[in-house]
C-alpha cells in the first residue's frame, strides 16, 4: 500500500522466496484492511508476470520464475486482498516479462505454446480459484498484436472461457501507446475504439482517449455505441457490488469524515497503517524470505570481537525497499518530509544482536557511482577484523533513478557500479567474508560465489528486512527461504531460466554455459534433514485419476528447522519439447531436533498436462 506511514512489507520476490502462501495471504488482508481504512476499493496488484529474464527492471515486483510458485502464492495474495472488500488487479496480462532483452515495454517474442504454458497458469488460477475482481492489460505487444487490442485475450480467453465477470483496466496509458508506441490506430479515437472492442472497460490513470475523442468517434459512427454500454455495465455493476452506488455511500470513511482535506498535516498519522501487527507480519515475512545461498560455517557468527560492516547498502536505511514503497516512489520527490515508517540499518541491528562487539563501517563504494576511492579504507578496516560483513545491491528507483525497478533494465547481471572490485578486494583481505544481498534482482557474484564465507540473499525485505538479516547471521533466526529465481554463475548468460528444455541447459554445441551458481528453490539451513522412505502407492492413474505418494521427513541437526519439499515434474518422451523439471508442488516443515513427519502427497494426473501441437491442452500416456 504505497501510502504515506503505511507498511513497507517484503516485495514479492521475497514472497516467493518464503514458499509460503498462507502468510502471504494474511499480509495481502492487512494491507486490504488498511487500504478500507481509508477509502480504497481497487488496489492494482498482484504482479503475475512469470520471470523470463532476470536482466528486466521489474524483476523485484515478480514473485519468481516459476508459473506455479507465482500463481499459488498470487492466488493467496488475491484472495488475501478479496476477503476484505477491496477488487484485487492482475497484472500484467500478458507477455510483460517476455520483453526482448529485458528491456521495459519492448516487444515480446514468445510463442502460443510458452504463453499458455508459463506466462497465463498463474492469471488462470487467480482468476478461477482466487475471484479476482479486475485485470489490468499489459504494454507489451505478443507476435505484433498490443494486449490492449487483443480481443482474443481480454475477451475470448479471459471471458468466454475462463469466465472472468469484472472490469479489464488499461495499464498507465496504455491506451494511448497503441496510438504513440504501437502505431496500430491513427488517432485518439481510434485507440479508444480498438481498446473497447478488445474488452478495455476502463482508462488510467487518467480520461484522455476515453472522453472527447470517443464521443467524437460514437457520434460519426467509428465506435459502437454498445461497446460503451457493455463497458459501462461492467463498471457500475462492480461498483454497486462495492456498494458505491448505495443512497447513503460516504466516500470518506470514517476515521476521515469530518477532516480537513486541504490540509495534509492535520491527516498524518489520523489513522495508523503501520500498527504492531502489521509490522510483525512484516518481520515474518522478511524472516521466512531470507535465503541462506551458501556458508562454510562461518555463520552463525559466534560473538566476533571485531566485525568490519562494509559496502554501499551496510548503513543504509531505505536498502530494504522497493521501487513501489512510498519512500522510493512518492517520497524522493519530497526529501524535506519525514520518511513516515521506521528503517533501522543493518548496522543497528547488527549493533542490537552483538553488543559486546566492536563495529568498523566503510561504504567502500557507492551502489553505481563507480567511485574506486574508498575501496582500500574498506580493506584496511576488514584487515583488521575478525569478520567481514560485505552487505551490497541495489537501490531502488523508476526509470533509470535505481539500479532496479521500474524502467531500470540492465543490460547484464554484474553486480552495479564497481560493488564486484570492492567484493574482490574483500577476498584478497583473507578475512572471512560473509556476502549479504539487499537486492531487487539475483546477481552474478564472480569468484565470490565459490570464495565468500556465507552468502545471504535478501531481495528488497521490507521496512523489517534488517532485523531479520541480522537474527540470521547471529544465529537466533534459522534461515529457510528458497530462491524463487536462479542465481547466474556468469552476467551474460541471459536470458536462462530453470524451467529451459535439455538445449537450454549446457550441451556439447555451445560453448556458454548457462547452469546456475544457485539453482531455483535452493536454499541452506543451520540444520540437517533426511528424507526416507519414500512409496509410491500406484504406478499408473488414468487421465482424471492421481499418483500418491509418501516420506518421512527428520530433522537430523542439533535445531528447530524448517524443511521446504519440493516436487518436481520430469517428461522424458513428450509430443511437444518440455523442461527438464518443472514445480507442481510444495510445502512448509517445522521440525525440531530428533522429530519426524510423514508427508503423504496426492498428485493428480493433469498436472502434466501441456499445450499439444493443435494447441490445445493434452495429457499424454
Amino acid at each position: 500500500f504505497a501510502a504515506w506511514g503505511a507498511t513497507a512489507y517484503p516485495v514479492p520476490l521475497s514472497w516467493g522466496a518464503t514458499f509460503d502462501p498462507v502468510l502471504v495471504r494474511r499480509m495481502a488482508a492487512a494491507i486490504g484492511r488498511d487500504m478500507r481504512a481509508v477509502g480504497v476499493h481497487q488496489g492494482l496488484a498482484p504482479v503475475l508476470d512469470v520471470v523470463r529474464d532476470a536482466r528486466w527492471g521489474r524483476v523485484e515486483e515478480t514473485i519468481g520464475e516459476d508459473p506455479y510458485l507465482v500463481g499459488t502464492i498470487g492466488t493467496a495474495y488475491v484472495q488475501g486482498l478479496e476477503e476484505t472488500g477491496v477488487a484485487a488487479t492482475l497484472k500484467h496480462f500478458v507477455g510483460y516479462s517476455a520483453s526482448r532483452a529485458g528491456r521495459n515495454l519492448a516487444p515480446s517474442s514468445v510463442g502460443p505454446r510458452e504463453r499458455a504454458d508459463v506466462l497465463l497458469p498463474p492469471f488462470e488460477m487467480a482468476v478461477r480459484e482466487g475471484g479476482a475482481r479486475s485485470v489490468m492489460h499489459a504494454y507489451t505487444d505478443l507476435d505484433g498484436i498490443p494486449a490492449a487490442a487483443d480481443e482474443e485475450l481480454l475477451t475470448g480467453l479471459l471471458r468466454d472461457t475462463w469466465g472472468f465477470d469484472g472490469t479489464v483496466v488499461a495499464d498507465y496509458f496504455g491506451i494511448a501507446f497503441l496510438k504513440t508506441l504501437h502505431g496500430i490506430a491513427g488517432d485518439w479515437a481510434d485507440a479508444a475504439g480498438a481498446a473497447l472492442r478488445a474488452g478495455v472497460d476502463v482508462e488510467l490513470p487518467t480520461v484522455k482517449t476515453f472522453g472527447a475523442p470517443l464521443v467524437e468517434a460514437v457520434t460519426d459512427g467509428r465506435v459502437p455505441e454498445t461497446l460503451i454500454d457493455r463497458a459501462l455495465r461492467r463498471v457500475l455493476t462492480q461498483k454497486a457490488a462495492l456498494g458505491l452506488l448505495d443512497p447513503d455511500w460516504n466516500p470518506l470513511p470514517p476515521a476521515l469524515d469530518g477532516a480537513d482535506l486541504d490540509d495534509p498535516d492535520a491527516l498524518r498519522g489520523s489513522i495508523d497503517l503501520d500498527g504492531p501487527g502489521n509490522r510483525e507480519l512484516a518481520r515474518t515475512l522478511a524472516e521466512e524470505a531470507v535465503v541462506l545461498l551458501s556458508n562454510d560455517g562461518t555463520l552463525p557468527l559466534a560473538g566476533p570481537r571485531r566485525i568490519a560492516l562494509l559496502g554501499p547498502n551496510a548503513d543504509e536505511p531505505t536498502a530494504v525497499l522497493g521501487c513501489y514503497s512510498f519512500p522510493q516512489h512518492i517520497g524522493v520527490h519530497h526529501p524535506d518530509s519525514p520518511v513516515g515508517i521506521d528503517l533501522p540499518t543493518l548496522r543497528d541491528t547488527l549493533a542490537a544482536e552483538f553488543p559486546d562487539t566492536e563495529f568498523t563501517t566503510a561504504r567502500g563504494t557507492g551502489i553505481d557511482d563507480g567511485d574506486l576511492s574508498g575501496i582500500s579504507e574498506a580493506v584496511r578496516a576488514a584487515r583488521d577484523a575478525d569478520v567481514a560483513v560485505a552487505v551490497l545491491g541495489d537501490r531502488a528507483g523508476l526509470f533509470g533513478r535505481g539500479t532496479s525497478g521500474e524502467g531500470c533494465d540492465v543490460e547484464s547481471l554484474t553486480l552495479p557500479g564497481t560493488q564486484q572490485q570492492l567484493l574482490d578486494a574483500l577476498l584478497d583481505t583473507g578475512t572471512p567474508v560473509v556476502t549479504v544481498l539487499l537486492a531487487g534482482r539475483p546477481y552474478a557474484l564472480g569468484r565470490a560465489a565459490t570464495e565468500s564465507a556465507a552468502i545471504v540473499q535478501a531481495f528488497f525485505p521490507g521496512e523489517e528486512g534488517t532485523h531479520a538479516i541480522a537474527g540470521i547471521l547471529a544465529g537466533r533466526l534459522n534461515p529457510s527461504g528458497r530462491l524463487p529465481v536462479s542465481v547466474p554463475r556468469t552476467p551474460g548468460a541471459q536470458p536462462t531460466t530453470y524451467l529451459g528444455p535439455r538445449l537450454a541447459h549446457a550441451n556439447d554445441v555451445s560453448n556458454i554455459d548457462p547452469t546456475p551458481a544457485f539453482p531455483f528453490g535452493h536454499g541452506l539451513t543451520y540444520t540437517t534433514f533426511h528424507w526416507t522412505n519414500l512409496t509410491v502407492d500406484s504406478q499408473e492413474a488414468s487421465t482424471d485419476g492421481a499418483f500418491t505418494l509418501a516420506l518421512t521427513i527428520r530433522n537430523t541437526g542439533q535445531r528447530p528447522g524448517t524443511e521446504i519439499v519440493q516436487l518436481y515434474l520430469h517428461d522424458p518422451v513428450a509430443s511437444v519439447v518440455q523442461p527438464l523439471q518443472r514445480l507442481i508442488g510444495y510445502t512448509r516443515l517445522d521440525l525440531d531436533p530428533g522429530q519426524a513427519r510423514r508427508l503423504h502427497v496426492t498428485v493428480p494426473a493433469d498436472l502434466a498436462s501441456f499445450t499439444g501441437r493443435d494447441g490445445q491442452r493434452i495429457t499424454e500416456p
